[in-house]
């Protein structure tokens, strides 16, 4: 009997998610590949270039840019060691003055920088970014596998931060004990739970408060 091909589409509420990054996953990863379901081509594997804005006294809002788009999510809550994530919006560039002003640098938790121009496009606002002191626009290049295990999205991927390698595994879902199930399987229990603002604060070596 043929697995069943898993949509990324259905799982489509805030899920609770396990991500934890190294320098060698290769075990994990064919562990993954083994057990997992059939998936879409489309998520099979995947290249991305995005830019993460990392803002030193802000854990809880995951801010990048990706296919020309402003892209934010938002922990919402944690449990058991996991952390729950809901999608707040994306929009495309330029982006307004009322949006800069009240809804990404209250998130920043920064003060707000002396701007004029009613709308910013990518590079007028990567601009803006660079002259403040406590904010900081990464670029992230990955190489991501998907798979299905357990009822729970999963993913390996290689991902380079301003230049340096690094491996990323993660496995996700609206149900705690599926991912603590596959966490098991793949052979991640105990690991620390660490998302991209973290992973990528500790490569550029940003101090901030966790």
């Amino acid at each position: 009997m043929s697995k069943t091909k898993f949509k990324v589409s259905q799982l489509s509420k805030p899920r609770f998610e396990f991500r934890t990054f190294g320098s060698d996953f290769r075990l994990e990863h064919k562990k993954l590949a083994d057990l997992s379901e059939d998936v879409q081509e489309k998520v099979k594997e995947r290249n991305s270039d995005e830019i993460y804005i990392i803002a030193k006294n802000n854990n809880r809002n995951n801010t990048k840019i990706r296919n020309g788009k402003m892209d934010i999510k938002i922990l919402i809550h944690e449990k058991d060691g996991l952390e729950q994530w809901s999608p707040k919006l994306k929009t495309k560039f330029p982006l307004t003055f009322e949006f800069i002003k009240d809804d990404l640098f209250p998130a920043f938790k920064t003060t707000f920088p002396n701007v004029k121009q009613k709308q910013y496009n990518i590079d007028e606002f990567l601009g803006m970014v660079k002259d403040q002191k406590d904010i900081q626009a990464v670029t992230v290049k990955k190489h991501r596998f998907g798979y299905f295990v357990n009822n729970t999205i999963c993913e390996f991927a290689e991902v380079i931060i301003n230049g340096t390698q690094i491996y990323t595994i993660s496995s996700e879902s609206t149900v705690i004990s599926d991912i603590k199930k596959t966490l098991s399987d793949v052979g991640l229990t105990g690991r620390d739970n660490i998302n991209y603002i973290k992973a990528i604060k500790r490569v550029i070596k940003m101090n901030n408060k966790y």
